[in-house]
């Protein structure tokens, strides 16, 4: 029979085999390397690729990242939710972990080689993170580190948040707050007088169009998430909403 020193030998293998496996990744986890800009206060990461604008009032805090190419996929990965650990740098990584939203693009730098300050070239998996929310993680001094991530998702307080813009026949919604897998991928729009779904088309980030004529009609929105999920928000805005205004509706739970 095999003994205790045999049934360990055994576990290590299976262990060392899981890390090899995994491409030398923990289970679960991705290999990125990760950046911060926007200052110590965060200012430059207003705005941004996501279309979020000022992500103080829109909730998402300091907690946020540009993807590269490889990961912005497009736009279609705003919203979405990632946690993050510094790794394998005992000189510069912090002992925590943290959750950030991908709320704008990284561009790539061609001109750099994809190691030496072409970070977000790709194929790089990279997260150019807030100055504040990278010295959770590392040192500021460091400039960049090596990483480990992985998908989680979201936690937002309240509702999803539509805020309508646009005009007579192009009503243009952003679409913020997203909890769950957070990432929008569709979304469909109702009147209160039309009672038929519309699909809406990505404009850009998380901004969503319809070509319709919904003045002066009580909209409702059907929102999917990557994950396929669907929440349907009924009666979001009152008949008598006006362009710029933001309303809140229901939530993933």
């Amino acid at each position: 029979m095999m003994g205790l020193r045999g049934f360990i030998a055994i576990a290590c293998l299976l262990f060392l085999w899981s890390i090899i496996a995994n491409g030398g990744s923990e289970q679960g986890w991705n290999d990125a390397h990760a950046t911060f800009y926007g200052g110590g206060d965060a200012s430059g990461t207003m705005g941004g690729a996501c279309g979020y604008g000022n992500l103080y009032s829109q909730g998402y805090g300091t907690n946020t990242a540009a993807l590269s190419t490889a990961l912005f996929n497009n736009g279609q990965s705003c919203g979405a939710c990632f946690e993050l650990k510094c790794v394998n740098d005992e000189r510069w990584c912090l002992q925590s972990s943290i959750v950030v939203t991908a709320t704008n693009f990284c561009p790539p730098n061609n001109a750099l080689p994809n190691n030496d300050g072409g970070w977000c070239n790709p194929p790089n998996q990279h997260f150019d993170l807030s100055q504040p929310v990278f010295q959770q993680i590392a040192k500021q001094e460091a400039g960049i580190v090596p990483i480990l991530y992985r998908r989680v998702p979201c936690q937002k307080k309240g509702g999803i948040r539509f805020t309508v813009n646009g005009h007579s026949y192009f009503n243009l919604v952003l679409i913020t707050n997203v909890g769950g897998a957070g990432d929008v991928q569709s979304v469909s729009i109702k009147g209160s007088r039309t009672n038929n779904w519309e699909p809406m088309s990505r404009n850009w980030g998380q901004n969503w169009q319809s070509n319709s004529n919904l003045d002066g009609q009580s909209l409702s929105f059907k929102v999917t998430t990557s994950d396929g999920r669907t929440v349907e928000c009924s009666d979001v805005t009152p008949d008598g909403w006006s362009f710029g205004q933001t309303f809140i509706g229901g939530q993933f739970t």
